[in-house]
């Protein structure tokens, strides 16, 4: 079984980086903005759609509060078995980490999917290194 880890360092506090992550209906505006276009939820399972135009329905298995954890498996593709999981680490009141690890089968897809997740990493640091902007009242 293939094993891809990724570990994001960040410049946002942990709560902020897990709000981002627990919206999973809003991956393409709050996470991984360009790397996702598009993100739908149908119950438990979530279809999106990357910037390759490549589609995915993935069941969302574990939201995890306390832990800042989130595990989800697809369950429409070329893998035939996949599990995937997201956690935060705080590293300080402004910086965090993401971890983020998939195992899968086939061996063989493990090249397309890790360069998925190298880019899909690089739109995560970007969106949320990002300078948030806050609403003024008028």
């Amino acid at each position: 079984m293939a094993t891809i880890h990724r570990e994001i360092p960040l410049q946002r506090g942990a709560e902020d980086v897990w709000a981002a992550l627990r919206a999973v209906d809003a991956v393409h505006t709050r996470l991984a903005r360009g790397f996702v276009t598009d993100c739908r939820l149908a119950g438990d399972t979530r279809v999106v759609t990357f910037a390759n135009g490549f589609v995915a329905k993935e069941r969302i298995i574990t939201i995890d509060d306390e832990r800042r954890r989130l595990v989800y498996s697809v369950v429409d593709g070329s893998p035939t078995h996949h599990n995937g999981s997201f956690q935060v680490l705080s590293e300080g009141p402004d910086n965090s980490r993401l971890i983020w690890i998939a195992d899968l089968l086939p061996d063989d897809v493990a090249g397309v999917i890790g360069q998925m997740m190298e880019a899909g990493s690089a739109a995560i640091k970007a969106t949320l290194d990002a300078p948030q902007t806050t609403a003024r009242s008028a």
